[in-house]
């Protein structure tokens, strides 16, 4: 007669159900570079808007490099907001382009999950501890 032991009360279980295809690690790899390129978008113009509202050297080669990243990245929102107050000015049309470019890297990653793999393809994680 044999009968299961009991787990171990301090005994951690991991199930990991995975079915990876090379479509999925293809997906997962252009999700991911999107996320980081759109992360470093919007990264670089709240820099800017640090610089900017404090009051940083704009003479300084790493401040040029950062305003000059940041008016290539804004999507054309620099000027959205015409205010007498210069930081709140770049603080209100650039905050704004930075969660529009998080919005869109979520939205882009969630697009091509959908459509580039097969319903049902996803990988689940189940965790427990006994």
């Amino acid at each position: 007669m044999t009968t299961n032991p009991e787990p171990d009360p301090g005994q951690r279980e991991e199930v990991v159900a995975e079915r990876p295809t090379g479509r999925h690690g293809f997906v997962r790899g252009i999700n991911g570079l999107i996320s980081v390129v759109t992360g470093l978008f919007a990264v670089a113009l709240a820099i800017h808007v640090i610089l900017v509202a404090g009051e940083a050297n704009m003479g300084n080669s790493f401040a040029q490099f950062v305003t000059n990243l940041a008016g290539a990245v804004d999507l054309g929102l620099s000027n959205l907001f015409t205010m007498a107050n210069e930081k709140l000015q770049v603080a209100l049309n650039e905050g704004i382009a930075a969660l529009l470019w998080l919005v869109i890297g979520s939205g882009l990653t969630t697009l091509i999950s959908r459509v580039a793999l097969p319903e049902g393809s996803t990988t689940w994680y189940r965790r427990t501890v006994r």
